[in-house]
């Protein structure tokens, strides 16, 4: 019987300890969104590439929103059931409706989706880790309303 509660006891502070030093590394992230964007020609392909999805994908959305999008390809990249490249992920068929309609060529990004961009690329997840995400208005397959929604931002549903 002591065992047992001391293994519940080391199991609650594992468990504490994990949330709090992932809270402590969400925390050290500094969104660059007050700070002076690159210039777009200036970036890496696969940024330019992300940049652009995002600005197609999540045009007219808050900032936080536009890091979420970001957020949800760089956790593409991350989950084994997805392709683990930008670019892998980005162009998977149909993944982004704005890559399949030609939509990411239609206009450049602007500083503050580049801003965007490089947020989700060094880590910032308004997503909380979604690897999908739709706009519930605009959904043409039922199937995404099966995902576990983690949250709302803007017009977009965030979802594992």
């Amino acid at each position: 019987m002591k065992k047992k509660k001391v293994i519940v006891i080391l199991i609650f502070f594992l468990v504490i300890g994990g949330w709090l030093l992932t809270t402590q590394l969400r925390n050290q992230i500094k969104p660059t969104q007050n700070r002076q964007a690159p210039d777009f020609w200036s970036l890496a392909p696969d940024t330019r590439l992300m940049a652009r999805t995002i600005s197609a994908e999540a045009r007219g959305e808050l900032y936080q929103g536009q890091v979420a999008v970001g957020a949800v390809i760089m956790n593409r990249v991350q989950d084994s059931r997805f392709p683990n490249t930008v670019a892998g992920v980005i162009y998977q068929p149909w993944a982004f409706t704005a890559v399949a309609y030609g939509q990411i060529w239609n206009h450049t990004p602007n500083s503050t989706t580049v801003r965007a961009t490089m947020d989700a690329m060094s880590g910032w997840d308004p997503s909380y880790g979604a690897v999908y995400y739709y706009n519930p208005v605009k959904v043409t397959s039922n199937w995404i309303f099966s995902r576990d929604t983690i949250r709302t931002l803007g017009k977009h549903v965030f979802a594992r």
